[in-house]
């Protein structure tokens, strides 16, 4: 046989590889709005290159921050850790191991940590590091992909299943899951509340293109939430007359919007993973090229760039505050951002620290 026939032979497996192999993403044809430019409202800037870091040892992806009464920081990290620091980036040592992937963590009222935990469901942990599951499912159906979390000023917990299909016990990591979600782009998020006084769980909202972030208003009034695939941020309604119901405040997000949090003066801070990709957005509405890209190595594909990207909105989904850093060695990507004692404290998916920076009001 000629190398001519070889060549032939491995050209023809290739192209049945890429058009054939099996996937587990079945995309469906969308169009994307026309991602804004980073201009005017989103101007680039280098707010964020005075991000100072928290140094964490071994561990690293601090996801979601949060921090305690005693000014005790809580990371939780892609081995399983959450690991407490001090202010001055000291590290106190491992408060708790869920053997999972904690993403979400907030306090409740009674001081325990509450867990979104990607690969464990929703969690408890108390004072001293013990752990009880809370939910695993909602109606019958495992939740996939447990994402964030925020307690109600009456204790509620409400908490996002970001993907129910693309579960992260089935991929490598929680990056390798959520892109799976990206490609396929079907809705199969959730808003879910957990009663801790009752134990009952109730599915909020169902149909959401990878729910992520999630945060209550400091009146109880209202929640925000972030639908990353769906670049928009949503107000559902917790009491008064339009309890029950969701509207889209802030629509065609100049990024993948992540983490949500609220912060003070009625600021909500919401994280930006990376900004909009030309390719990714070029490929929506094909969703066979999108299953052969899918079967290409990740070097190849579209992939997220560094670039420290937070934006604070009103409550009404306006602009007030855009905070960036473009550079290649910025803290990115964040994917959450917590407010305490005119501080944000950051998160990111892989980056091996913790970040903060001061307030910028």
């Amino acid at each position: 046989m000629g190398i001519g026939k070889y060549i032939l032979i491995l050209f023809t497996i290739l192209v049945l590889y890429l058009v054939a192999w099996p996937v587990p993403i079945n995309p469906v044809s969308w169009t994307p709005p026309l991602a804004p430019e980073l201009q005017g409202k989103y101007a680039i800037n280098d707010y964020l290159s005075s991000v100072k870091i928290i140094n964490t040892g071994e561990s690293y992806g601090p996801e979601d921050v949060d921090v305690d009464q005693q000014g005790i920081i809580y990371g939780g990290f892609d081995d399983g850790k959450i690991i407490r620091f001090r202010s001055n980036g000291d590290i106190i040592g491992v408060f708790a191991d869920t053997k999972g992937r904690p993403l979400g963590l907030d306090f409740d009222n009674a001081g325990n940590l509450i867990v979104a935990d990607a690969k464990k469901g929703l969690l408890s942990i108390d004072k001293n590091g013990s752990i009880i599951t809370l939910v695993t499912e909602i109606n019958g159906t495992p939740l996939g992909f447990t994402d964030d979390v925020d307690v109600g000023p009456d204790g509620m917990i409400y908490f996002t299943d970001a993907s129910e299909k693309f579960s992260v016990i089935d991929f490598p990591t929680s990056m390798s899951a959520s892109r799976a979600d990206l490609w396929e782009h079907r809705p199969y998020g959730k808003i879910i509340r957990y009663n801790p006084y009752t134990k009952e769980s109730t599915l909020l909202l169902d149909n959401l293109y990878f729910a992520n972030g999630i945060a209550v208003s400091n009146d109880g009034q209202f929640l925000l939430f972030n639908e990353t695939y769906d670049f928009s941020v949503s107000k559902y309604w917790l009491l008064g007359p339009k309890a029950g119901t969701r509207e889209k405040i802030y629509t065609n997000t100049p990024g993948f919007p992540d983490g949500i949090s609220a912060g003070e003066n009625s600021i909500f801070w919401v994280a930006m993973f990376t900004p909009r990709n030309a390719a990714a957005d070029a490929l929506a509405p094909r969703p066979f090229i999108r299953k052969v890209v899918y079967r290409l190595p990740l070097f190849i594909q579209p992939a997220p760039v560094r670039h420290g990207f937070i934006l604070g909105i009103d409550s009404n989904g306006n602009v007030i505050y855009n905070l960036q850093d473009s550079s290649p060695n910025s803290y990115s990507p964040i994917t959450s951002v917590e407010e305490k004692n005119g501080v944000l404290y950051l998160g990111s998916l892989d980056y091996p620290g913790i970040g903060y920076i001061k307030h910028p009001g």
